[in-house]
């Protein structure tokens, strides 16, 4: 049976919340699907490759620390949540792999010792991985943006999911903090029905050249005016380019009024689905 692992799209929710449930309510279908990740791979990965939403620099770089710091990189919450602590252990040796996979790939790559975990992987990380067991990692965005870009980041990458390392995006599918109310329903809505279309119930040899224009599809920048926290899914497409797509949570209503969905890309290891 294969191990290789698919990889995965989510959609990480608002700053700490896992920890403050009681006042950020309706998050339950969320955190249904992160918490069900583990039993759905049937395998805890031997590290987790998080490309967050809420990190850029001017070339890819690679966290190597063996204990990465926090950062807490969010506002106007409980002072509690600015001492949450996530203790999952680096990957320096992983780390050291995903620079060489970039680099073979003609892609400059840069590496940070201090960098610490953002939010964009401690909140759902948590869900998936509450003991902080699993080895964690985090690369860069490139400053720019730029699909291609982070597809062929991705296509670089691809040897990880064979090698135990499980590659997941982590940002949002609908991401306007200038509209994150009733207003959003129309756009967060045209722009869901893009992506599901494109990722999953359109042809898998389309995907590459739709999410190349993402920019012109239906919502798209109401959507996403700027897209930090949509880029992260094409590095876990460029991983899985040729392989299927799966919506593993969607909802009309996040917060009352926001389209939101999380993908998966590849077969689950060993079953064939």
């Amino acid at each position: 049976m294969s191990t290789r692992l698919p990889t995965y799209f989510v959609s990480h929710g608002g700053g700490p919340w896992p920890w403050i449930k009681d006042m950020m309510p309706g998050m339950e279908k969320l955190e249904a699907s992160l918490r069900s990740i583990p039993t759905e791979l049937g395998l805890t990965p031997r590290a987790v490759l998080v490309i967050s939403g809420h990190w850029e620099e001017p070339e890819f770089t690679v966290q190597t620390s063996a204990h990465p710091p926090m950062i807490y990189d969010y506002g106007g919450f409980p002072a509690f949540t600015y001492r949450i602590q996530y203790p999952a252990p680096g990957a320096p040796n992983v780390a050291a792999r995903v620079g060489q996979l970039l680099e073979d790939a003609g892609i400059t790559t840069r590496y940070d010792a201090q960098r610490g975990y953002d939010h964009g992987l401690f909140a759902p990380l948590y869900v998936i991985y509450p003991q902080a067991d699993v080895p964690i990692l985090q690369l860069s965005l490139r400053s720019g943006y730029d699909p291609a870009a982070h597809l062929a980041a991705g296509r670089a990458l691809a040897p990880l999911r064979d090698e135990g390392v499980l590659i997941m995006g982590s940002g949002f599918s609908y991401h306007n903090l200038a509209a994150f109310g009733p207003s959003a329903g129309p756009a967060s809505t045209a722009f869901g029905d893009w992506l599901n279309t494109t990722l999953v119930e359109g042809p898998v040899e389309e995907r590459t050249q739709r999410l190349l224009h993402w920019d012109a599809a239906p919502g798209a920048r109401a959507s996403h005016p700027a897209e930090d926290h949509l880029i992260p899914l094409m590095v876990a497409v460029g991983a899985a380019e040729t392989e299927a797509g799966v919506r593993i949570y969607h909802e009309h209503e996040f917060m009352g009024a926001i389209d939101s969905s999380s993908f998966r890309f590849g077969e689950l290891p060993g079953s064939g689905r």
